[in-house]
């Protein structure tokens, strides 16, 4: 597995990596992590059709979904520590 792109952006950490035919995009945000697989054979354009698929809409969902997740492991959390 190899990196082999990055996106700037202000929120998360959007790293590109290429590994067996497939593109992984791996979104980081404090310690959390989603992680997107998408067959290089889908997409037309290579690597730049994933850049395409990170649109704003796609990633204001994942900003809610890190939300959801941090509040998830919160509460989680708070059960363990009770």
């Amino acid at each position: 597995m190899r990196i082999i792109a990055e996106l700037p952006h202000p929120e998360f950490k959007i790293s590109i990596l290429n590994m067996n035919r497939k593109f992984i995009v791996k979104i980081e945000q404090g310690n959390l992590e989603q992680t997107y697989k998408v067959a290089e054979a889908d997409l037309m354009e290579g690597v730049n059709s994933v850049f395409e698929l990170l649109d704003e809409e796609f990633l204001k969902t994942v900003s809610t979904r890190f939300t959801e997740m941090r509040k998830d492991f919160k509460n989680s959390y708070d059960r363990y520590n009770y």
